[in-house]
């Protein structure tokens, strides 16, 4: 057998020197290990990358959301074999040092064996069981997929786009282009930013309807729009007219998150400026600035329906006499 084979080589080297032996074939063990977990992790990786690339080319949802699961699986094997070859390497070590001429010398060899092991898992297994535990919980609630902007808890510093989502751990790219790594087993919880955008809504109220059209769209033309700025331009989606020469109208645009300022401030501002510049212009009220997502309006609707049922709201009319 092999393992016979090598034992013989290596009596043949050291003779009865057995704490050499012991410390040339832990060395040699380790490095093999090392050198074997990287060359087969290295090979899955290019492999993950190579899938990767197809999805974001993906012609359709469905396949790209199956490729996606294949890299993920690929990221969890990563770890698995790397951790099958330290396993691999601690037997083979023990089964070369075994050399069944004296039963303390096993016993030792399997404590020296078993330590080393107790070591390797307690500083890679636990937290690797941690992180696929929570991995597995978020990927199986979809708490978040790729592409989705995010914020962390309990880091509410650390949010941006998820590049990448294994069992294990999670990428994230922030709007300054940063790359944060983060262990699955410390996420608590998630923000979500539904299509990664902010959808806001300015609602003014004027005299001058056609005057007020003609002015916010020369100022519109201003504003760039770009995947970190504005997602979509700012548009005037509505005008209704509640009065006798008094209108209410609607520009709505959507930012990159943390990019909100854009309307809320710098939109809001020139549209100030230009009412005091044109005197037709004439806003009345506002700007009233609000956000204006259609899944919590939709939320909050129910919501605010159901809380008037349950509270017992009810019209009073006056009595006839």
């Amino acid at each position: 057998m092999i393992i016979d084979a090598i034992k013989a080589t290596l009596n043949s080297w050291f003779g009865g020197n057995e704490p050499l032996k012991q410390i040339f074939v832990m060395i040699v063990t380790a490095l093999i290990a090392y050198w074997l977990s990287k060359f087969l992790a290295s090979a899955i990786i290019w492999i993950a990358k190579q899938i990767a690339g197809e999805s974001d080319v993906a012609s359709s949802e469905e396949r790209f959301i199956q490729l996606r699961r294949v890299e993920t699986y690929l990221s969890v094997t990563v770890a698995l074999v790397r951790f099958g070859v330290v396993v691999g390497a601690v037997f083979f070590a023990w089964a070369v040092l075994s050399d069944g001429r004296s039963a303390n010398a096993n016993a030792a060899t399997a404590i020296g064996a078993g330590a080393i092991f107790a070591v390797l898992a307690g500083a890679t297994i636990g937290p690797l069981l941690r992180d696929l535990t929570s991995g597995a919980t978020m990927i199986i609630e979809r708490w978040f997929d790729v592409g989705d902007f995010v914020q962390i808890e309990p880091f509410m510093d650390l949010k941006g786009v998820v590049e990448r989502m294994t069992l294990r751990s999670t990428r994230i790219r922030n709007i300054s282009g940063e790359v944060i790594w983060l262990h699955n087993q410390h996420i608590q919880g998630v923000r979500v930013t539904p299509r990664g955008v902010r959808t806001i809504a300015v609602d003014i109220f004027v005299n001058n309807v056609d005057q007020a059209k003609k002015s916010i769209e020369n100022l519109l033309k201003t504003l760039r729009a770009g995947p970190t700025m504005l997602a979509t331009p700012l548009h005037i989606v509505e005008s209704e007219e509640l009065a006798d020469n008094f209108w209410r109208m609607t520009i709505m645009g959507q930012t990159a998150p943390g990019r909100e300022w854009l309307i809320e401030n710098f939109f809001v501002e020139a549209l100030e400026a230009t009412d005091k510049r044109n005197p037709n212009f004439n806003i009345v009220y506002g700007p009233l600035v609000r956000y204006a997502d259609d899944a919590a309006e939709k939320r909050f609707r129910r919501a605010v329906r159901v809380q008037q049922f349950t509270s017992g709201t009810t019209s009073t009319k006056p009595k006839a006499k």
